[in-house]
């Protein structure tokens, strides 16, 4: 059907309007919503893109931390925020993929509410044992828990949380039979491994290394696709034989859903600038953590990947939110 000319001219004169308005943006100030407490990794990176967009554009980030309901009272909130480019979040995993199928309801879609801008980092974890444990590698304990099903047990910050649901893949793919435990953080998980309470955890790159370092647990490997910067030592786990393994925590930058195209490509090039940044690689490799910068379309196809992903294994492991 062909389309009458004066449509034609409204939606030249609509994308005339969106480049005219992205040209001038930002005017006042930006908040970046966050879904944790101020200090956590999510937090970091916010502050770290926030403080370097307010130095490129001369208008300051606001970081507002929404915390609480895995990250959804912050997604919700940017959800209904107008989509003029003022308000956008700094989301995880949780918020954009696993709750998802964690929640009962969600008052948001991670998909249809929301403009992705770019993924702004990921962050692999690292699979720890104690001493005790005599498996030198995750080839070597898988042939433990087999031989031993449901008296291996590995901890965890929370039910659902990153540990938790790395611990279920782990599970599905080994085809083990191990016992999750879970703890109210990574820090109290961590003591009971070192002490052997526990005989092992999933636990992220930045809490793992002081541990490793002090050789009070062993790492077998780590979860990403690739070897960490930080751990360069340790294979991923697909190397040492589980296929198909892979599991990371991230982060990344969306708008409301409406927000002008031409607003989402100028957030997404100062930011992937700014990830460029040697003074930024190296904060967020200290932080444990892996620059990304992919593209908004990449990184819309990158959340509805995570979804399906991790709904299998939630599913698989009849998880259910706190």
């Amino acid at each position: 059907m062909k389309r009458d000319y004066r449509e034609i001219i409204a939606i030249a004169l609509l994308a005339g309007a969106s480049v005219s308005a992205a040209q001038d943006y930002p005017l006042r100030p930006i908040r970046m919503i966050v879904p944790s407490t101020p200090g956590g990794s999510v937090d970091t990176l916010a502050r770290t893109v926030g403080t370097h967009l307010s130095q490129r554009w001369g208008q300051q980030v606001v970081v507002d931390n929404r915390p609480g309901a895995g990250g959804a009272i912050a997604a919700e909130t940017t959800a209904k925020a107008p989509p003029d480019g003022y308000t956008l979040i700094m989301a995880t995993i949780a918020s954009m993929a696993t709750n998802v199928s964690l929640a009962r309801s969600l008052p948001y879609d991670p998909v249809r509410d929301f403009a992705p801008v770019t993924q702004v980092a990921s962050q692999q974890l690292v699979l720890l044992v104690h001493l005790s444990v005599a498996a030198k590698s995750p080839a070597e304990l898988i042939q433990m828990a087999k031989a031993k099903p449901g008296q291996l047990s590995f901890a965890s910050a929370g039910n659902g949380s990153g540990g938790h649901l790395s611990g279920e893949l782990f599970k599905l793919l080994a085809g083990v039979d191990i016992v999750h435990v879970p703890y109210k953080g990574i820090a109290p998980a961590l003591i009971d491994v070192m002490s052997g309470q526990v005989a092992m955890t999933f636990a992220s790159v930045i809490s793992a290394t002081p541990p490793i370092k002090s050789g009070k647990v062993r790492a077998l490997a780590v979860t990403g696709a690739h070897r960490s910067p930080a751990l360069a030592e340790i294979p991923t786990m697909a190397e040492s034989g589980v296929r198909g393994y892979e599991a990371s925590t991230w982060y990344g930058v969306l708008a409301p859903k409406a927000t002008p195209r031409a607003i989402v490509m100028k957030l997404h090039d100062e930011i992937v600038a700014i990830l460029k940044l040697p003074e930024v690689k190296d904060r967020l490799l200290n932080e444990g953590a892996e620059p990304v910068g992919n593209t908004p379309e990449q990184f819309g196809e990158f959340i509805k990947a995570e979804i399906a992903k991790w709904g299998k294994v939630i599913k698989a492991a009849g998880i259910k939110a706190e």
